[in-house]
């Protein structure tokens, strides 16, 4: 039976590393928990159900996954890469197992199911969309910051079976934390023109090449907080997915709108400097 090395990703995880550690003892034997110096029991809790761990200062996401990539051995040549509040299915972990026996791919993506209060969000979410996160070692890596695009030197592939994603485990209060500082990244980008839109994209065969057309050309509307929550909640249905929808879908009007007013700060700073600068 194949096995795979696991690596998940960590900071002040306790509430969810257990669950994300269990659910991947059927595929592998060999997990390890990179942790970013986090200052609750995650670590002893990833020791006690015999994780290894390696610490590692957090400079950004795609650096700490390729951190990952680089810098580890591991006791497989395949690396399956979660988020804390991530968990494997036994469906999948099936899958993965029965598709590596003889495969030319050197990367796979998964389909990802989000929960908010126990109601998986299968319209509000953008189901599907398709995540990385089975790699050959040595044939993949990690490029920009945040909403990371991984590249690999061979084929990608996809799997039937899902992995389960519960980004609210923490509590509301913790993903508007952790959102505030994603929305500085996304802002820091779009205000550096590096998120421009790649128009051929938009009707690209690649699922992930076609979503980062779409996000551009979202970026670019005016209104886009507005425009967001209307796509999700209306166009793709997310209303079906009753309280949950509603809350997911007005919370990323939030979280866009963070984006938009950052964006709007940094070039008001940025004319203040310019006009200062003209008048000397």
């Amino acid at each position: 039976m194949e096995q795979i090395s696991v690596v998940i990703l960590t900071y002040n995880e306790e509430q969810n590393i257990r669950d994300a550690i269990s659910s991947c003892k059927q595929i592998s034997n060999d997990i390890l928990i990179l942790d970013s110096y986090s200052h609750d029991n995650t670590c002893d809790i990833a020791l006690e159900l015999g994780a290894r761990v390696m610490k590692n200062k957090f400079e950004g996401y795609a650096s700490q996954r390729n951190f990952a990539f680089q810098n580890i051995q591991y006791k497989n040549s395949w690396l399956l890469m979660l988020d804390a509040d991530e968990c494997m299915t036994i469906e999948l972990a099936t899958e993965i197992q029965e598709k590596l026996v003889a495969t030319t791919h050197t990367m796979f993506r998964f389909r990802r199911k989000d929960y908010l209060f126990n109601k998986w969000l299968k319209h509000s979410s953008g189901y599907p969309t398709w995540f990385p996160r089975l790699f050959k070692l040595g044939e993949c890596w990690v490029e920009r910051e945040i909403n990371e695009i991984y590249r690999t030197t061979g084929i990608t592939g996809e799997l039937e079976n899902h992995i389960l994603h519960f980004p609210f485990n923490k509590g509301i209060s913790d993903w508007f934390h952790k959102h505030n500082r994603y929305s500085e990244m996304e802002a820091e980008l779009i205000f550096n023109e590096s998120n421009k839109l790649k128009f051929q994209n938009l009707f690209s065969s690649d699922k992930l090449d076609r979503r980062e057309a779409q996000k551009a050309l979202v970026y670019g509307m005016p209104c886009r907080p507005l425009v967001v929550f209307i796509i999700f909640y209306f166009l793709k249905c997310g209303f079906l997915d009753g309280k949950s929808g509603f809350y997911y879908c007005t919370m990323k009007f939030c979280y866009e709108l963070m984006i938009s007013c950052k964006v709007y700060e940094k070039v008001s700073k940025n004319l203040i400097t310019e006009n200062t600068e003209s008048d000397k």
